[in-house]
Order: structure tokens, then C-alpha cells, then sequence
């Protein structure tokens, strides 16, 4: 009986080893196509079950090594067509020329680029799109074009707002990390919805839809092709893709363009801290134990010295920062966190009256509500001051997330004199020069229903009429840049053209 026990195993394990190859001789891994890659995983919910081969030639196959780096992540995540024009190799020359620009673009970009890659993996999105930036505004959160876009990924306005990109007086989240990437990764994934192709997608991103909607509706009309290289477009768009296709290039193989990518390890490089009361940055950037300039680069939404809780409740901080902030924010005691607050203009009033009612110098106040020369401050504006006795709360959510500082141009007047006619008062010299009645009375000592004598000197103060000036001369020649400008105020979400 033993020797049945005996054989029975020894089948057993030959049959083991049938199905087992050596570890001498490792299998090589299959190959996984793009076409697996954009596959969603497949998680099993109960016991396991055996599966055909034709069932498992279907499935992707997992890779067993992380990405070495982030470069290398975002390569296993190309799945755009590629371009390969003159164009392109256009780009790739001028970029590959200038290893020094390169070189700043790729080190601004650490800070940002784990977070957009991984928002991109997770909507199952191309990760060339990651690159977009490096286009865009050279990864610069504070970029502004010429046609007012802005952040890294520059969006225009009145599209930031359709995407609830809040500008107030206090922050312009169009620059803010988190929310601008969110925004411009549902803008593309709409895009991408209308058009059926990421190339057009691409291009509506910076024409505007409508603009390549049109386009393509005319090639069609005349029986031309529909595909981003059949369009005709402004230049700057038809640059567009060929400059992401181009860096997609230099990423995809750097040692062709004789270019070297600083490493970015494949790990976090920022972490959401909760903010649960109002806080000035430089308080909050020494908590933290980083520089103001190191802040403000992970939260450059942020327009004044003051972080206000109810509009902005989460900041960003380096990783291994957010636990010294955290554990800092509870053990301080040495005073208030915010030494700012937000105040409303009761009703229109000069720089000056308003620097007096809040306690400060009319030059620290212009310096920093950034108020320009010769303007009003209009009723309901709200301005950042300093916080007194008597405004020791924190802002409400509605003032943090809709305070606007509106401003008017300041009435400028000199003294003048004219000759009183015949017949002539306070009041219908006043009605003739749209002024009011008792300043004109004030101004020549006379009661307010007085009347002039023919020939009289009559004092008035006039509003002095700014010189106008021909946005372009007669004959000149149009730059092109009065088309992005008109497409500022979009009726739909739209991008405007932009030179940067």
C-alpha cells in the first residue's frame, strides 16, 4: 500500500513539472500593446475559475516592476497616434537646441507632475497629455499671456469660470494646482468627447471649439479631410500639437536629441494640509519649515498675504513638510495666525479715505490690494487691511469666495472760468455743465439761488477729458492678435489663441 502512496506522488509531481517551467529557463514576458495598456483591470470578486486560452490572450498583462521614474511612467502611458511631419522636426530642433530651457522647464515641472500623471491614469487618459504644460507655459503657474489666459495650463476667464475656476480678490484658481488640473482635464476629456480625436481635441484646447467645429464643418462642405493636418487654422495652432509631439519625442528618447531629464522620482511630491482657520502665508510657510518663494510655488492661486480658511481649506506642502506644519499649527501660541482680514468700501470713496478709516499709510494699501493710480475704490469692494480689535473673525465664506475689488477711474478737474450770459444762475450753469448746483454755488461764495451778473466770472471746476489715443494707426497693418482679443468673452467655453 505504501508503494501506491509512493507512485501516486511521484505522478503527481511529474505532472507539477510538466506545467512548471525550470527557473533555468524563465519565460519572456508577453508583449503588452497599447490596445492592453488602455484595458481596465479586471478584479476578482469570488473564488477563482479556471479561463480559456482565447480568454487570456484578451487580457492585459500586469507589469511586475514599477517605473523606475516618472519619465518612464509616463511613457507606458502613450497612446496618442503620433505626428511625423516637418513640423514636428521643426519643434524637436528647437527644443533639443536649448538644453538650458529644457533644463528649467523640466525642474519646475517636479513639483506638479506625479499629481497630473496620476489624474490622468485614473479617467484612463493618454499620459502625453501630462506634457501639455511644458507647451502651455513652460510648467510656470504664473504664466499670463497677451490674450489674459493663465496658470500652467492658461485658461482663459470666462472658460475658467465655466469650469468654476474661482477669481476673486483673494485667489485665481486658474493658477491653483488641484483645481486648474481638474479643470483642464475635464475641458480636454469634453473636447475629446466632441470631436472623437485627441489631435482636435488638442486643437479646440487652444483655437476653441468653435472655431475647429467650423473648420471642419468647411472641410467638409468641400469634400476635404476632417483630421487635425486637413484643417486650415491660425499658425499658432497648427504649431500646437507638433510642439507637444516634440516633447513627447525628446521624453520618449532623450538620447536622440543628445538631451539629459533630471530624475523625478515616481512618488508624491505635495500633500493637502486641512487649513481650519485663517492664516498669513509667511506664518504658514515658516510652520511648514519651507521658504515663502517654495510655497507660494505649490500654491500659487493665492492673491494677498492672507490664506482665508472658508475659501481656500486645504493648502499644499511639500511631503515630508505637511506633518511639521500640522504639528507646529497646534503647538502655536505666540499670537494670532492672520494679521489680515477683509473690509468693504461702505460706498465709493478715494484711496485715501479708505486708507484712513482702516488704519493704514494710502501707499501700504495700493501696495497691497495692488490698487493703481487715480482710481476709486467703488462701494462693496472688498480690500485686504490689517485686522484690529474690532474685526478679529475670520472671513465668511460668502466675502473669501466672492469678494471683487472694483474700481473706478478718479474724476481729475482743473479751474476754470467762463462768462456768465444773460439771465444766468447757480443752477442753470450748473444743469449746462452737468455739475452740481450747491459745489457751484460753494465755489463763487453765493447762495445756492443766485444769479450772475452778464459778463460775470463765474468759478468751475471741470473734469479734464483723458487724451484718446488709435489703437492702430491708419494704415497700419493688423497683427492678428484683435482676433484672440475678441474671442476674450467667449459665449461658449473657448480658448483663445496665445503667444507666449
Amino acid at each position: 500500500m505504501r508503494l501506491l502512496h509512493i507512485a501516486g506522488l511521484s505522478l503527481l509531481l511529474a505532472l507539477a513539472g510538466c506545467a512548471t517551467p525550470p527557473a533555468s529557463e524563465p519565460q519572456a514576458p508577453a508583449p503588452v500593446t497599447s490596445a492592453k495598456r488602455d484595458a481596465p483591470a479586471v478584479i476578482p470578486g469570488g473564488p477563482l475559475q479556471p479561463i480559456t486560452a482565447a480568454e487570456a490572450a484578451s487580457r492585459g498583462v500586469a507589469q511586475l516592476q514599477p517605473p523606475a521614474d516618472l519619465w518612464e511612467r509616463i511613457r507606458r502611458g502613450f497612446k496618442m497616434s503620433n505626428l511625423d511631419s516637418d513640423l514636428v522636426r521643426q519643434q524637436e530642433q528647437w527644443y533639443s537646441t536649448r538644453p538650458d530651457y529644457i533644463q528649467r522647464m523640466t525642474e519646475r515641472s517636479r513639483k506638479y507632475l506625479f499629481h497630473i500623471v496620476e489624474e490622468l491614469e485614473r479617467r484612463n487618459m493618454p499620459t502625453e497629455l501630462a506634457l501639455l504644460p511644458f507647451v502651455e507655459s513652460a510648467f510656470n503657474p504664473q504664466a499670463v499671456s497677451s490674450a489674459r489666459a493663465a496658470g500652467m495650463w492658461q485658461f482663459m476667464p470666462a472658460t475658467g469660470q465655466y469650469f468654476e475656476l474661482k477669481q476673486n480678490v483673494f485667489r485665481d484658481d486658474r493658477r491653483d494646482v488641484l483645481a486648474s488640473t481638474r479643470a483642464a482635464l475635464d475641458y480636454l476629456q469634453k473636447l475629446h468627447g466632441m470631436f472623437g480625436d485627441w489631435h482636435l481635441a488638442l486643437a479646440a484646447y487652444n483655437w476653441g471649439e468653435g472655431s475647429v467645429g467650423r473648420a471642419i464643418a468647411r472641410n467638409q462642405k468641400s469634400g476635404l479631410g476632417t483630421t487635425y493636418v486637413d484643417l486650415n487654422m491660425p499658425n499658432e495652432t497648427r504649431y500646437y500639437v507638433p510642439k507637444l509631439q516634440a516633447v513627447k519625442n525628446i521624453v520618449a528618447g532623450p538620447e536622440n536629441f543628445r538631451t539629459e531629464l533630471p530624475l523625478i522620482e515616481n512618488h508624491p511630491y505635495f500633500q493637502s494640509v486641512v487649513v481650519s482657520r485663517d492664516i498669513d502665508v509667511e506664518l504658514a510657510a515658516r510652520l511648514a519649515d519651507i521658504s515663502v518663494e517654495d510655497f507660494k510655488a505649490l500654491n500659487p492661486s493665492m492673491h494677498r498675504p492672507v490664506i482665508l480658511a472658508a475659501g481656500t481649506p486645504q493648502i499644499l506642502l511639500p511631503w515630508d513638510n505637511a506633518k511639521v506644519f500640522q504639528r507646529n499649527f497646534e503647538a502655536y501660541t505666540a499670537g494670532q495666525y492672520a494679521s489680515w482680514t477683509a473690509w468693504s468700501a461702505p460706498s465709493t470713496m478715494s484711496v485715501g479715505e479708505a486708507a484712513r478709516r482702516v488704519g493704514m499709510s494710502e501707499a501700504d494699501l495700493r501696495s497691497v490690494n495692488a490698487i493703481p493710480p487715480r482710481m476709486l475704490i467703488k462701494a462693496g469692494s472688498v480690500l485686504i487691511v490689517p485686522r484690529t480689535a474690532k474685526m478679529q473673525d475670520d472671513v465668511t465664506s460668502h466675502v473669501a469666495d466672492n469678494g471683487q475689488l472694483n474700481l473706478a477711474p478718479e474724476n481729475v478737474t482743473r479751474r476754470t472760468a467762463v462768462k456768465a450770459g444773460k439771465h444766468d444762475t447757480v443752477a442753470s450753469i450748473a444743469k449746462r455743465y452737468k455739475l452740481n448746483a450747491a459745489q457751484v454755488a460753494e465755489w463763487n461764495d453765493v447762495g445756492a439761488s443766485a444769479a450772475f451778473k452778464v459778463g460775470q466770472q463765474v468759478v468751475l471746476f471741470l473734469p479734464v477729458r483723458a487724451a484718446t489715443r488709435s489703437p492702430v494707426r491708419a494704415g497700419a497693418k493688423s497683427s492678428g492678435r484683435a482676433g484672440a482679443a475678441s474671442r476674450a468673452v467667449p459665449k461658449r467655453p473657448t480658448k483663445a489663441v496665445k503667444r507666449r
